[in-house]
């Protein structure tokens, strides 16, 4: 057991991977051709109704905001582990990028065939949702910037537009029932979900 009143031994480290933690999203995108590219993504957190993602420049996805910005943020749970590794090492970029091909990233158009995921309308963007996930979050894009000491990298503003749910991890209209809902989680490159409830802030409504 750990002793956290004792100071903790500490070490420097250089981590080749800063992923300590977060949800994975699947970006719904809308290809040239009026398809929908889908990409797993690692990088997201949300303040209100805006949403800020991180996207590889390169990759469909980035290429698809630039042109048309709006995107579905499909939030998977834990149940859409391997549908989510599935499409890990797929590419919508058709040639693959150098980069990507080093990687072992191959192409695929037919991403939704591949994942063995459902498209389904959305209400207000023209990218398609993804059936399975519990949360599908239709969004505008509102900021897209490209780091200019790291230009691998698109950092996207976008606001939320009209947000759909699974019935069953619906507390009610405005709330997320933070019991059923388990989301899957990336932890330096490693799958998790939510372990048991420690607890609840001071501002928790349910």
């Amino acid at each position: 057991m750990l002793n956290y009143a004792a100071r903790p031994l500490m070490v420097e480290v250089q981590p080749k991977v800063l992923y300590y933690g977060t949800p994975v999203v699947i970006l719904s995108t809308l290809n040239p051709d009026g398809s929908t590219n889908i990409a797993p993504i690692s990088s997201s957190w949300a303040l209100g109704n805006r949403l800020v993602i991180g996207v590889g420049l390169g990759s469909q996805s980035a290429d698809n905001l630039m042109v048309h910005p709006e995107c579905v943020l499909n939030v998977p749970d834990v149940r859409l582990f391997r549908a989510v590794e599935a499409l890990a090492p797929l590419t919508g970029a058709d040639p693959v990028p150098e980069g990507k091909q080093a990687m072992g990233f191959r192409h695929e158009a037919q991403k939704f065939a591949a994942s063995g995921l459902t498209p389904v309308p959305s209400s207000v963007v023209r990218s398609q949702r993804i059936a399975e996930c519990p949360l599908q979050i239709e969004a505008l894009v509102r900021h897209l910037r490209i780091s200019g000491d790291s230009p691998a990298f698109a950092v996207v503003e976008v606001e939320a537009v009209r947000i759909h749910a699974h019935a069953a991890v619906v507390h009610d209209p405005q709330h997320i029932n933070p019991v059923t809902w388990r989301p899957l989680i990336y932890s330096f490159r490693h799958y998790f979900t939510l372990g048991e409830e420690l607890g609840r802030t001071f501002r928790a409504e349910v």
